[in-house]
């Protein structure tokens, strides 16, 4: 199975990206009539973290907790990414340990890099060049 990463809007089709926006407030309309939707439970989320945000860490661990899953936010001084440790070994290690991975950095170079040696769903939080989870949750 091929691994899908969002790193650019571009990553999905228009139906796709609509389709997710409608699922999105099935969901959210369900969550707030009291029903629960665990489809990650036992899922793992690391979130690694070059640049702060409030919002974004919140929604993602927020997200996780509710689909019945857990967050672990990676902060630039608990990792070694970058810093003596090569993108291309965290992203193989990683792999292996979490489901899934949300990164919020400026160097949009360095979340291509890790997706194409990840084989676990990349998603980005926040590059120099991109924002896709802000201009899908503004689209709706």
């Amino acid at each position: 199975m091929t691994v899908r990463h969002f790193l650019t809007l571009m990553d999905l089709s228009r139906d796709e990206l609509r389709a997710l926006i409608h699922r999105g407030i099935e969901i959210k309309q369900a969550m707030q009539a009291g029903e629960v939707y665990q489809p990650l439970h036992s899922r793992t989320l690391a979130m690694i973290f070059d640049k702060s945000s409030t919002r974004t860490r919140i929604s993602f661990e927020v997200a996780m907790t509710q689909f019945g899953g857990n967050a672990i936010f990676l902060s630039p001084g608990s990792t070694q990414l970058g810093r003596g440790e090569p993108v291309e070994d965290t992203a193989r290690v990683m792999s292996r340990m979490v489901d899934a991975v949300v990164i919020r950095t400026s160097s949009h170079s360095m979340v291509e890099t890790f997706a194409a040696h990840s084989e676990i769903p990349v998603i980005n939080g926040l590059t120099d060049r991109f924002h896709p989870c802000q201009l899908l949750a503004d689209g709706w």
